[in-house]
């Protein structure tokens, strides 16, 4: 499974970009904010890739944030959300307000996206609530929002797993995270996180 390609831009379209790797040049469909996050033609850029299969088609997406193609993956699993809805959700919303959306009920917000009506926004983030604080909901716009429940980065994410490893509850072990990494700072180490985070979760 491809995940990830580095190369440079080649060409985009309207919800496509074309990724020269070594000579190789994949087509990806992509969010309007990964494509705006990729640059210009010629540039260097890094996709984060989800490989479909179906019977009639294999497509590759691209997304300029781990964190976009989580959402993705996510959104999809929802009855009736197929890649172009999902697309069309992530080109409307940052990953912080998809996330504050699903965890707060808040379908409106989602119904926003292109193709999304009012009953498959409310399935949407019924069945993605319980989940909304597990991923992280950082967003490279400018105009992102990132809920206290959900520390952006690697760091964070690994240390949110770690919790989670030792019995806590996704919600419990994100917001945890959040908080510590609040009072240490962006510059804080996972150990260090973890360890403050645990005070946190079971203070």
């Amino acid at each position: 499974m491809i995940a990830k390609l580095k190369g440079l831009l080649d060409e985009t379209g309207s919800d496509w970009a074309v990724i020269d790797v070594a000579g190789v040049g994949y087509l990806v469909h992509c969010s309007s904010k990964t494509l705006a996050a990729l640059g210009d033609a010629g540039e260097a850029c890094t996709v984060y890739t989800d490989l479909q299969v179906s019977e009639n088609d294999m497509r590759l997406l691209g997304f300029a944030e781990a964190a976009e193609r989580d959402w993705f993956r996510l959104l999809t699993q929802v009855q009736g959300v197929g890649s172009k809805v999902a697309l069309a959700i992530l080109s409307a919303l940052s990953t912080g307000e998809v996330q504050q959306a699903c965890a707060n009920g808040d379908a409106a917000t989602v119904a926003r996206a292109q193709g999304v009506g009012p009953k498959l926004a409310s399935r949407i983030v019924n069945e993605l609530k319980e989940k909304a604080g597990a991923l992280p909901g950082s967003g490279y716009s400018g105009d992102s929002v990132t809920s206290v429940n959900t520390p952006a980065g690697k760091t964070s994410a690994d240390a949110v797993s770690a919790l989670e490893n030792l019995g806590f509850k996704s919600a419990v072990a994100a917001r945890a995270v959040a908080t510590a990494q609040g009072e240490l700072g962006d510059g804080a180490s996972e150990g260090e996180l973890i360890r403050v985070a645990l005070k946190r979760a079971a203070g």
